[in-house]
């Protein structure tokens, strides 16, 4: 029973599934498998551990580890043990790192990296093995476990995408719910396998370990720098998540059997709806989805076998969400998913307005019939010659045009229309940067819309978490007009 918001528990996903079916595959990898069994206990273990260095209820914990089985021990570990875990981005160099521990207010890192753990200040150096190696469960993992939904779980850094990064803390049952709702529209049970195609750190990451566990289902890890096509034949998967980016490589792969995936789920950002289109055409079972990490990822998402046109969507509300559209067109959401706020240091705010709606800062619209179509961000949008430019809508009309693969408008200062879009544009292999790109948008859209200037793509270009940094964009633009006179 959940009770009231303040003393709701619910069943540990973990140890339900243990008990349910200890010998089904909770992981599996390269390291192995993991039953149900085997990882409840040894998550159990682990949290004895922990306790045993002097690690507590309620400590925030940094975590900096290659995504593996241990990685997922240890944070299953911290959360049962009343922790909270802060994933931190291995991509990020150890010196990008620190600050965001600080940010946290982290008091303890996990860590195998030499260099962070100099350069980490103010916190506890702990290496994993300490915890992993010769543990011995003296817990009880054979009697029902609760869990207060309330409970603080983790905290996310956000892609800052539109600025520096924040720390977005979730509860428990945030990412509880979360799952919840998006097993409740996408099939997942005992003899599924989730690939975990996404990072830990990242709120895709946390939520695939979610769903499995709260289904039965396994989560499937790839092998180190093996092709997704290669991983998901190799460990049977049968649902994955995917940004754009590993969409349009999987469909690029030669001879990848793609025949044991029931669910093809899309997010991360927009996808261009010709990849999409490509994907179904193949016979992919694909899901469209809007979300954002202070939702604990997914926010709506289409239903099984929608049509073409609704995957050019962002699908309906799941369960235990709310969505509005403000008069300014702006998506605001709430509900069970929504993050507990934003962390800077001791201090957490949770920014909503007075009925406790947040404002994502994405623009869109809700159809009659529920379908959500995002249209970009709001802080995105700039004016040209008196005239409104939403780069997103640019950007789409670009990737339905014939040889081009992925493109990124940004605004460039001008001083006859204020600013003008700028284009950077990779073709498919083989094709230059075509000419008459103007002319064939023009097609399409309005003349102030279309781009003064079209880039090849750059060999450097970054990205921020899953989304590509436009920042970068700016930046080289700005430098390619000066170079230009």
């Amino acid at each position: 029973m959940r009770g009231d918001a303040a003393t709701a528990r619910v069943s540990c996903p973990l140890r339900r599934s243990a008990l349910a079916s200890p010998e089904a595959p909770a992981i599996t990898g390269p390291s192995g498998t993991l039953t149900f069994r085997d990882l409840d206990r040894r998550v159990s273990a682990v949290g004895e551990s922990i306790a045993g260095v002097g690690i507590g209820s309620g400590d925030r914990v940094a975590l900096y580890l290659p995504k593996d089985e241990r990685y997922i021990v240890l944070l299953l570990a911290l959360i049962r043990s009343h922790i909270v875990a802060c994933p931190a981005s291995t991509r990020l160099p150890p010196a990008g790192a620190a600050p965001l521990l600080r940010k946290a207010a982290c008091g303890v890192l996990i860590s195998e990296d030499e260099e962070l753990l100099r350069v980490a200040e103010a916190v506890r150096k702990v290496r994993p093995e300490v915890l992993l190696e010769d543990v011995v469960d003296h817990t009880d993992t054979s009697v029902p476990l609760d869990v207060p939904l309330s409970q603080p779980a983790t905290i996310v850094f956000t892609s800052g995408s539109s600025g520096a990064p924040k720390a977005a803390l979730h509860t428990f049952g945030n990412h509880y719910d979360n799952a919840l709702g998006s097993n409740a529209n996408i099939a997942l049970g005992p003899g599924d396998r989730w690939l975990h195609s996404l990072p830990l750190y990242h709120v895709g990451g946390l939520s695939i370990m979610f769903r499995c566990l709260l289904a039965g289902a396994t989560m499937a890890l790839p092998e180190p720098g093996a092709s997704l096509g290669r991983a998901i034949a190799e460990s049977g998967a049968t649902h994955v998540s995917l940004v754009a980016t590993q969409l349009r490589r999987l469909l690029r792969e030669e001879d990848a059997a793609l025949e044991t995936l029931k669910a093809v789920l899309l997010g991360g950002g927009p996808v261009p709806g010709s990849l999409v289109e490509e994907a179904a055409s193949r016979g992919l079972p694909v899901y469209t989805s809007y979300g954002l990490t202070e939702m604990a990822s997914q926010v709506t998402t289409t239903p099984p076998g929608a049509t073409p046109e609704r995957l050019r969507t962002s699908g309906q509300v799941l369960p235990h969400r709310e969505v509005s559209i403000s008069g300014g067109g702006e998506i605001l959401v709430r509900g069970e998913t929504l993050f507990a706020g934003y962390v800077e240091g001791g201090a957490v705010d949770r920014p909503l307005d007075g009925e406790g709606w947040f404002h994502t800062g994405d623009i869109g619209d809700l159809g009659g019939d529920g379908y959500l179509h995002v249209r970009g961000r709001k802080d995105n949008l700039f004016v040209s010659g008196g005239e409104n430019v939403q780069p997103e809508e640019v950007e789409e009309s670009l990737r339905g045009l014939e040889g081009v693969e992925e493109a990124i408008v940004v605004p460039l200062p001008d001083r006859e229309f204020g600013e003008r879009p700028v284009a950077f544009v990779r073709m498919t292999e083989g094709s230059p940067v075509q000419r008459n790109l103007a002319a064939m948008l023009e097609e399409v859209l309005p003349r102030f819309k279309v781009p003064a200037w079209f880039h090849a793509w750059p060999e450097d270009a970054r990205q921020t978490g899953m989304k590509v940094d436009r920042a970068f964009f700016r930046e080289l633009a700005l430098r390619l007009a000066s170079e230009d006179g």
